[in-house]
């Protein structure tokens, strides 16, 4: 699944797909919170005999995630590395990435346990200010750099498509409440095209 950064950055949302048990890749805000590389929880409290164990993941001055941003910022340049991931109408579209292992920080202090780690995908164009682009990905983590890249950018070709669909294949003329009348409106309309 793929989605832009005002699905990915709800974190509700994540978890959802994620006990659908798909895989994913959906862009994030910059300030957007992780656990990386040294900066992680302090462990639940130990039981002091009375009561359940505790399952709260703790913070203090010293233990605090960090926002993605932040993480790009203190990367080596070594961690960045450019990256094609298709053709486009003038050039191959290439910029630089950085990918690691992260764990998703908001709520863990309120709920049990920390979250599954997860790829964390940054790009960061050469010569631009600051990152241009964040990913949270739930995909193998056997996956290559080009392989995450390719997949992230790939929203990109199915809104393009979406978008023809709904201006020149009429789409978008649909008026109806239910999946139903879609879904014969969309047969007829790319039907009425292929002849």
């Amino acid at each position: 699944m793929l989605a832009d950064e005002v699905y990915g950055s709800n974190r509700e949302f994540r978890e959802g797909v994620r006990e659908l048990k798909l895989s994913y890749s959906l862009a994030v805000r910059s300030t957007t919170t992780v656990w990386a590389l040294e900066r992680q929880p302090l462990p639940p409290k130990t039981r002091n005999g009375r009561g359940r164990q505790a399952t709260r993941m703790r913070r203090d001055a010293m233990h605090q995630p960090i926002t993605v941003k932040q993480l790009a910022q203190e990367l080596a340049e070594s961690a960045w590395h450019k990256v094609a991931w298709r053709q486009g109408s003038k050039e191959t579209l290439c910029s630089r990435f950085a990918a690691l292992q992260v764990r998703p920080a908001y709520g863990d202090d309120r709920k049990g346990g920390l979250q599954p780690q997860q790829w964390l995908l940054i790009e960061w164009p050469a010569g631009a200010v600051e990152p241009s682009g964040y990913w949270l990905a739930h995909l193998p983590a056997k996956a290559s750099l080009k392989q995450l890249v390719r997949i992230s950018k790939h929203r990109w070709v199915i809104e393009r498509d979406y978008e023809e669909l709904k201006g020149e294949l009429g789409l978008g003329h649909y008026e109806g409440r239910n999946w139903r009348g879609f879904h014969h409106h969309a047969h007829c309309a790319l039907r009425h095209t292929a002849f």
